[in-house]
């Protein structure tokens, strides 16, 4: 193999620090090398997409067009694109060992940080924001961290600190009056006689230090007179696979075109860099023309616009908004419509990196510009080394005609764009999942040209996005539209040409079929009613005699035109303040900032990952099936394992122990179950070379029949895990004979964890007796180490489990890290090495399942009156190919299922189906927000048939005295029915109400909905062994105190929560504490951080350990009662007593027996309540939250800015299970949303305009440590009270259409669910194909 020419240098700054690099690898990103060769590893890989923002920092260039400053997404920048720019990360900023910047501080303090592992990225977002705009508009904060993801916070703690930097953060409307909410501490009218008070404060402003923008870092000297003096010759850089090249001049560029025609050009990389990733595309030469500078010119004439190619869309953003501040309104019709577009296309980052070139040449089908750059009449300007030409960016070079395309020799220099005209109107429309950061499912663009001084029209065009494999411009049906007047005979004509024209299969790619052909006709009928409300405007001003020519619009049609605006949350967070008698020194109900908040904003905590690599390291990567059932006839490694750095690759043979269960194999033995079962591991000397070889191990399969995917399929095979759970109480079936019945069927989708770490564990195997230690992301360390024990078949002793924190987890890092600790175990001592193992976010979804989905059907029996009598409900949810938890999910689904209601004769069935998907797991909430949705879809369901309204039901059904369960577990319901009745209150329910049914009588297009749902949470595992736990508390001689227990910190605070309780016990500061890790070599035995219980448990064990210290002190601080706390401790070795303690916590008694089916499965319960309001958009199905109050039962709070923290987070998580997150399969079993770009969590601009939230002031509850309650899981289920809110917005709609008001209820409640079920016209008059006749594009399995 020929060896290349030496590289050039690249040079460039980090933080501060030139970099030259003489042998750099083109196809290496600035990610990787920030985290390996810097070892700057605050800056983290989450989804390698550029989708979540974890990896976001500064770059910073000297560009006199525009800001310097731009945050991007490390692991799309190229490394070899960073040629003269200054990259500045999260540590570059500021560092606990030295001073914190503003932002950390800030973010910190405002308790914006959980799991910690978004927030470097955040803050990066934040930080690069405040340095080109040093006092920001709320906009702008919104914007710039509108492109980063947090799967744990709520996102409004991290808005709160952000928001304290702009200009107009006052927020509260009385602060003009110097009365501002959130300084009001009133008195707690509630609790008469106490002497705590009601606050709102959960961080003290005063404290922050102020920007001083005078002490970043500079602009690097060197840099500058790099960009003044610029390189003009050809920098070449050369890998082992790929050259990069990046031309100096446009002329040697154009040269190498010539020379390279197929060789892409490559500036953001935010369309290569993907497709390289996800579909393995290779190009061995990639052309840069970043340095060239004519291809970022802007023109600006008066005929039109021409931007420069290179010129990226952020700063298209900012160049379009100039342009249409300095013309008339007329002349900027397309440039409104492209900002309007804009402002919604991915996030800031992705903005900042992508350019126009690129993404006009990239052509997706999706892109939400050309279809604009169609209608408006763009023009490409090509030029080559033979000179320039200018081609229409029109249909036909959307579709790829070679006669209208690029030349290979030729480059896009610019886009011209013409000025709009008098009497044109251009409009642009988008429809996605979410609001924000998210790729439309059909967006449009249209443009109207009518003859002078009437409504006939000149010229029309029309393109859509999303419904074709490019840009499809409606050519045929404009050109019959031509002449005619703009009413509704040339509408409902149009609407007929576009569906006929605009045709999409059944088996479309991307499916939704229906809803996108809606889609076409809807946003055309809101540019028709846009359209003539600006003639009738203009017909107004010019005061035209005849103006009633033009059709009249009803004022209840307006709303449609306007869109949804983007406007920051706000709210206020009550809690309870501790007793004014409470020692100051005690930290416990204080809103204590989360142990790690400032390390996690500065980068420096250390997530499994981050570990420095270990001397011998190898890389581990898995190989998974491609089918669903199928025998498994070879597999074939010697291609593999010929391959450069390829060590082994670990099969099931190479198990020394235990593979896994029977039904459960770690490494698949001669049959796969599921897409995705792991069935190799290969080992290799990097990541990327382990990650090419898994592409050369080649298997051969024969399927098996039968294939099982949906819930359906797997009743009528029988396919079942285990045996039917069944509650029952009263005689159902007498009660339905006496009363009203409908019998409904609830379909509720799965979800995906999403944790912002994916899974990771290292493996390092000692020299001596077998030992092992393993560094791992998980809820179960003790799991993980017996399971490690059983597969190498060695004593649980040998192996220890180290968990520093936990990058999120919700339950997927329950049982799932166990297994993968085994494989990566397995493959350290079959090759002697310690072992790493990554997953990508594709195989993480891929491989780990998720929420169960469920289906539900019930039949209810009730009176005229609201009163259910009787209720019959079946669950069946969808397993997957395994048991995991899928039998203690059925169980805790059937212990839950009856939530606030108290129904005389029940019956509950739950039946896990056995399925051919990977197997789903815990997660939060653990089968109750599925559940539940039925139960409360049942409540709406007779408030529909006996004309009452939702929250009479519910109120009417609620339990209202000490009571027992369907399981006779006696309990109190007093603290529910004060949290339904404070909701009702702090929300204003019932005026709203009103307000709600007002708006909808004035509005056709646009209805808003109002929901209150209450809750009734159980807490903990329903097993007494399951609540145990231990502590070991050490005091050391200079008065210090190193605290572990059995818990592990995944975000939850529970580490803070610790050391407040050791604070209070041993009545010293936290200050004199430390906690180092969660390690089953100091705490033996720990049973898995989850069931909301782990801070109730642990807590008790470190209440009981510091106890026993202080026992033991007790005689030396009574001698001595003036000493301070190191005389003590100083005495107390003097005198040999033991400074060290094992506390120990039995657990809380809880049994249930199914037999019988009776039992106190559970410790204690939450209760609270929650009120949500919504506005939909009927035409497209989007839907905008308005606001949402809640009120939780936390009784004595120990961190209340943890709780609501909690809370919020959970609310949000549980708000996406509801409403956006869906995961779609293909007809084979391939699941398709494997990225933040095809599964969409809660962004910042999903969060309700108004969010309160409000801890229920304190009652006693002796059980559990200080009256404290967790709340890590019951706020997941109020995010229905969304859900409800929109189908109370949709039953709206229907009862005004005279329609069935109840509907399949089906969650989550997308944009095309809301739409279809708001039926009208346009969804009479599309196609409809018979499913027969059709393969779909996916399936659901609910």
């Amino acid at each position: 193999m020929p060896c290349p020419p030496p590289s050039d240098e690249l040079v460039f700054f980090v933080n501060g620090r030139k970099v030259i690099e003489r042998n750099v690898d083109p196809e290496g990103t600035l990610l990787t090398f920030l985290r390996k060769n810097l070892r700057l590893t605050g800056t983290k890989y989450a989804c390698g997409g550029g989708g979540c923002g974890a990896c976001t920092v500064m770059v910073s260039k000297n560009d006199p067009v525009s800001k310097k400053h731009f945050s991007v997404t490390a692991c799309l920048v190229p490394i070899c694109s960073l040629y003269g720019t200054a990259v500045t990360t999260v540590e570059g900023i500021g560092s606990i060992k030295t001073r914190i910047h503003p932002v950390q501080e800030r973010i910190a303090k405002c308790h914006g940080t959980q799991c910690g592992f978004c927030t470097p990225g955040m803050v990066m977002s934040m930080y690069t924001l405040l340095r080109n705009h040093p006092q920001p508009s709320e906009e702008q904060l919104m914007e710039a961290l509108g492109g980063n993801l947090c799967r744990c916070s709520g996102y409004r703690p991290i808005l709160e600190s952000g928001r304290t930097f702009c200009m107009d953060s006052d927020g509260c409307q009385q602060k003009r009056t110097g009365q501002c909410c959130l300084d009001q501490e009133e008195s707690a009218s509630s609790t008469p006689g106490r002497r705590n008070e009601i606050s709102t404060k959960l961080f003290s402003k005063e404290e922050f230090q102020p920007l001083d923008p005078t002490q970043e870092l500079i602009f690097p000297p060197e840099l500058l007179r790099m960009t003044e003096n610029p390189e003009k010759r050809t920098l070449s850089f050369y890998g082992e696979r790929v050259t990069w090249i990046s031309p100096g001049t446009l002329k040697d560029l154009l040269q190498l075109k010539v020379k390279h025609p197929e060789a892409p050009l490559i500036l953001g990389n935010t369309s290569l860099g993907p497709t390289v990733k996800s579909q393995g595309q290779f190009h061995p030469i990639l052309l840069s023309p970043a340095r060239i500078p004519e291809l970022s010119v802007v023109t600006k004439t008066s005929e039109g616009l021409t931007i420069g190619a290179g010129c990226s869309l952020a700063q298209m953003k900012d160049i379009l908004a100039e342009r249409i501040s300095e013309l008339p309104e007329e002349k900027t019709q397309t440039y409104q419509a492209l900002l309007k577009q804009l402002q919604s296309l991915a996030g800031q980052q992705i903005r900042n990196m992508a350019s126009l070139g690129g993404h006009i040449v990239s052509r997706h089908c999706y892109s939400d510009l050309n279809p604009v750059l169609a209608v408006g009449n763009a023009a490409l300007n090509l030029v080559s080394a033979e000179g320039t030409r200018q081609i229409p960016l029109n249909e036909h070079f959307l579709a790829g005609l070679e006669s209208t395309d690029l030349k290979p020799e030729e480059i896009l220099e610019s886009v011209y764009i013409p000025h709009s005209r008098k009497g044109e109107f251009v409009s642009a429309f988008r429809q996605a999942q979410c609001q924000q950061n998210a790729l439309p499912h059909v967006n449009a663009s249209m443009r109207v040209l009518f003859k002078e001084g009437t409504d006939s029209v000149e010229d029309l065009s029309i393109a859509y996005g999303g419904v074709g494999t490019t840009t499809v411009c409606a050519q045929k049906s404009c050109q019959q539209l031509l002449g005619r007047r703009w009413n509704e005979l040339m509408l409902d004509e149009a609407c007929r040409l576009l569906l006929d024209e605009v045709s999409l299969p059944g088996s479309a790619l991307g499916g939704r079929v229906e809803f996108k052909r809606t889609l076409v006709v809807s946003f055309l009928f809101k540019f028709y009613l846009e359209v003539l409300q600006e003639l009738k405007k203009l017909a107004k001003l010019l005061s035209v005699p005849d103006s009633r020519r033009y059709p009249d619009i009803s004022d209840r049609f307006l709303s449609a035109i306007k869109d949804f605006s983007v406007t920051t949350p706000r709210g206020v967070q009550t809690y309870q303040s501790v007793d004014s008698c409470q020692p100051l020194r005690d930290p416990v109900g204080h809103p204590i900032m989360h142990l790690s908040g400032l390390k996690h904003a500065t980068g420096e905590a250390m997530f499994c990952d981050d570990i420095p690599v270990v001397d011998r390291e190898l890389f581990m990567v898995l190989v998974t099936s491609s089918r669903a059932h199928a025998k498994i006839i070879s597999i074939e490694l010697s291609e593999a394992l010929e391959l450069p750095g390829v060590v082994d690759v670990i099969t099931a043979e190479d198990i020394p122990g235990t593979n896994g269960a029977e039904d459960d194999r770690f490494l698949a033995v001669d049959e796969v179950l599921c897409v995705g079962q792991i069935i190799c591991a290969v080992v290799a000397e990097t990541d990327i070379q382990a990650k090419r070889a898994t592409e050369k191990v080649k298997i051969t399969y024969e399927d098996l029949e039968p294939v099982i995917f949906t819930i359906q399929d797997a009743i009528k095979h029988n396919s079942f895990l285990c045996p039917e759970k069944k509650l029952e109480k009263g005689n159902v079936e007498e009660a339905f004979e006496k009363v009203d019945q409908t019998v409904e069927e609830v379909h509720v989708g799965g979800q995906e964890h999403f944790y912002m770490e994916t899974q990771r564990v290292l493996v390092i195997p000692k020299t001596e007796d077998k030992e092992l230690d393993i560094f791992v992301s998980t809820q179960d360390p003790t799991h993980v180490q017996k399971t490690v024990s059983a597969t190498l078949n060695i004593p649980i002793n040998r192996i220890t489990c180290h968990v520093k924190r936990v990058g999120g987890g919700f339950g997927g890092k329950v049982g799932r890290p166990a297994a993968l600790g085994a494989i990566a175990a397995v493959g350290a001592v079959k090759t002697g090495h310690p072992i790493r193992l990554v997953l990508d976010r594709e195989d993480d979804m891929l491989i780990t399942g998720g929420r169960h989905p469920l289906f539900g059907k019930y039949k209810v029996g009730f009176m005229n009156n609201g009163r259910i009598k009787a209720l019959d409900v079946e669950c069946y949810i969808n397993g997957g190919c395994t048991l995991d938890d899928s039998e203690m999910v059925t169980e805790f689904l059937i212990l839950k299922l009856e939530n606030a209601y108290k129904i005389r004769n029940l019956r509950f069935r739950g039946r896990a189906c056995r399925t051919n998907l990977p197997s789903n797991t815990a997660f939060r909430g653990f089968g109750f927000p599925q559940g539940t949705l039925v139960t409360e879809s049942c409540i709406t369901a007779v408030a529909a048939r006996c004309g009452l309204l939702p929250e009479k039901i519910r109120e009417k059904n609620m339990y209202k005295t000490v009571d027992k369960t369907i399981y006779k577990q006696a309990f109190s319901p007093e603290p529910l029915i004060r949290c339904w009745n404070e909701c009702l209150d702090k929300s204003s329910f019932h005026s709203r109400r009103t307000q709600v049914d007002e708006f909808n009588k004035k509005n056709y297009w646009k209805k808003k909905g109002i929901a209150v749902v209450p809750m009734k949470f159980s807490v903990g595992f329903a097993a007494t062994s399951y609540h145990q736990a231990a502590a070991l508390v050490h005091i050391y001689t200079d008065g210090s105190v190193l605290v572990t227990h059995g818990g592990n910190e995944l975000g939850q605070g529970i580490h803070t929560k610790m050391l407040q309780v050791a604070s209070r016990e041993l009545k010293i500061p936290m200050s004199y504490m430390h906690i180092c890790e969660t390690s089953t070599a100091a705490v033996p035995n720990t049973i898995a951080t989850a069931a909301s219980i782990g801070a109730d448990v642990n807590g008790r064990a470190v209440q009981n350990a510091c106890q026993i210290l202080l026992k033991r002190l007790e005689p030396i601080i009574k001698k001595n009662p003036e000493g301070t706390w190191e005389d003590w401790i100083e005495a107390a070795f003097e005198q040999r007593i033991s400074l060290s303690a094992t506390g120990y916590f039995r657990g809380y008694k809880a049994f249930m027996d199914w037999d019988k089916g009776e039992g106190d499965p559970f410790p204690y319960y939450v209760y609270g309540a929650a009120c949500s309001e919504v506005e939909i958009d009927c035409l497209t199905g989007a839907h905008k939250k308005i606001r949402t109050d809640i009120v939780m039962d936390a009784c004595c709070s120990l961190n209340p800015a943890i709780d609501i923290g909690q809370i919020e987070g959970s609310f949000i998580q549980g708000m996406g299970l509801y409403t956006t997150e869906e995961l779609k399969y293909s007809p084979e079993g391939i699941l398709y949303s494997r990225s933040p770009n095809e599964y969409k969590i809660p962004t910042i601009t999903d969060v309700p305009e108004e969010f309160n939230v409000s801890l229920l002031p304190s009652s006693q509850t002796p059980l559990t440590i200080y009256s404290s309650k967790g709340l890590g899981e019951s706020g997941m289920f109020l995010g229905s009270s969304v859900f409800f809110a929109i189908a109370d917005a949709v039953a709206s709609v229907r009862r005004e259409r005279d329609i069935a008001e109840d509907f399949t209820v089906q969650s989550p409640a997308t944009p095309e669910w809301v739409r279809m079920a708001c039926a009208d016209q346009f969804t009479e008059m599309i196609p409809r194909d018979d499913p027969k006749t059709f393969k779909p594009w996916s399936i659901p399995i609910a």
